[in-house]
């Protein structure tokens, strides 16, 4: 039987996951070509030789996602793996037709085939939707294993968005080796809380060798998953997170609906802001899809420096870029913020926007009047940069998990908004971590 030609589909992460753990050495396939989307600026590159292996000497093309159906048809494909999150389930079958209808079949890989066993325990954090909470809630499970005596290293899903035999293994234990690496935007706001707290973080791209390394150092791996992606390592706890700001999100994106209906414990976030019956209907759809799992009610309270700084002021509101983007979310934590403690007006960034920051609006339109951190290398971070000293603002209240101020140079005053995660009611994650990991 001929081999079977693969186009995968994806968004420089789960695509080169698949590919290195399934396809790499599967002299049943051969990967023709690597389509590229939602992330800027990662087409029109080759997955190199080197990370690709013996059977792909000359490395695999990677494509924009716009060229599919030509691809298909021009490289003869018999089969197009789909390998990025955050999408609805209509925008899959959409994606599914036109494969089909381009004369190829149509693949979804799951988590027997793409994920790792580990040495270790590993405790995994996923969500439903980007801009859910999961990170606050990776920092708490981080914060509680230790707490357990156990050393924790956090694996993050990959943004390999840079040299990516460079960024193979990829390990980070100080601000220097985020400088070292080149880290953008993105990159600093999932590694940087944790380095704080004084977690080592692995990323990259060949999580095999992630993984082997991570184990040599630690007790418990951590996966801090990225988008609502599956974990790519096989959970002993798996910890799923909804919004209970999005109502029905749960049910209705992929791979979310799959972490959820696989849940360990599923932890309903940010109560505290939302509508009580939007709370109630992700409750019961919780119950009604893993009647099962163990579920958490939490709030993401909300720090500023100095709340009356804010009161009557034009402020500027910069928010987490991904819960904007492919979250499509119209605000987060710093818009919160804003109405909270009084802010005279949030401005439109809109007019002040230039280049790829533009871009990002007309591309995501349900924004709303918030500016997405976008810094996927120098050039974007300096149109950040240009857009937030061009407007006019009184005050810029950065919601991000980083502090921008000391990677843009602003020409107007700054405040940080931080959050948390806060279990609400029993059970905590304390009380479900202790069940399984004894204090040492």
């Amino acid at each position: 039987m001929s081999r079977q030609r693969v186009i995968i589909m994806g968004a420089a992460g789960r695509d080169f996951h698949n590919f290195n753990v399934y396809f790499r050495d599967n002299a049943a396939f051969d990967v023709v070509a690597f389509t590229a989307t939602q992330i800027p600026n990662i087409d029109g590159r080759t997955y190199p030789a080197k990370l690709a292996g013996g059977r792909y000497p000359k490395g695999i093309p990677i494509h924009p996602e716009s060229d599919l159906v030509k691809l298909i048809r021009s490289l003869k494909a018999d089969q197009v793996v789909f390998a990025y999150s955050d999408v609805s389930h209509e925008t899959v079958m959409h994606k599914a037709s036109q494969v089909l209808a381009a004369g190829a079949d149509f693949h979804l890989m799951g988590a027997r085939t793409t994920q790792i066993k580990s040495s270790k325990p590993v405790v995994s954090v996923c969500a439903a939707r980007t801009g859910s909470g999961k990170s606050q809630t990776s920092r708490r499970v981080a914060e509680l294993l230790i707490a357990r005596g156990y050393k924790v290293a956090a694996i993050r899903h990959p943004m390999p968005y840079g040299n990516l035999v460079k960024q193979a293994v990829q390990r980070f234990a100080s601000y220097k080796d985020l400088a070292a690496q080149n880290c953008t935007i993105e990159e600093r706001e999932e590694y940087e809380p944790h380095i704080d707290r004084g977690i080592l973080v692995y990323a990259g791209v060949d999580y095999e060798r992630i993984l082997r390394q991570a184990e040599a150092e630690v007790d418990i791996i951590l996966w801090d998953g990225g988008n609502n992606d599956l974990s790519f390592y096989h959970s002993d706890v798996l910890i799923v997170v909804v919004d209970s700001h999005r109502p029905g999100h749960e049910l209705s994106y992929h791979p979310g609906e799959t972490n959820l209906l696989m849940a360990d414990v599923v932890v309903i976030n940010k109560v505290d802001t939302a509508n009580r019956d939007d709370v109630m209907a992700v409750r019961e759809n919780v119950r009604s899809r893993n009647p099962d799992a163990i579920l958490i009610e939490a709030a993401s309270p909300i720090f500023v420096e100095d709340p009356a700084a804010i009161r009557g002021k034009r402020v500027l509101v910069v928010e987490d870029g991904p819960t904007l983007t492919h979250g499509e979310m119209a605000y987060g934590a710093g818009w919160v913020a804003a109405r909270r403690f009084g802010a005279a007006d949030i401005i439109d960034p809109r007019p002040f926007a230039n280049g790829t920051i533009s871009e990002t609006y007309a591309r995501y339109p349900t924004t709303g009047n918030v500016l997405p951190a976008m810094g996927y290398g120098d050039k974007q971070m300096r149109e950040l940069e240009r857009t937030i000293n061009r407007s006019d603002a009184d005050l810029v209240l950065i919601g991000t998990p980083i502090d921008l101020g000391r990677l843009l140079k602003l020409n107007k005053p700054s405040q940080r908004i931080r959050y948390e995660l806060q279990e609400i009611g029993k059970p905590t994650l304390a009380e479900v971590l202790a069940k399984r990991f004894p204090a040492r």
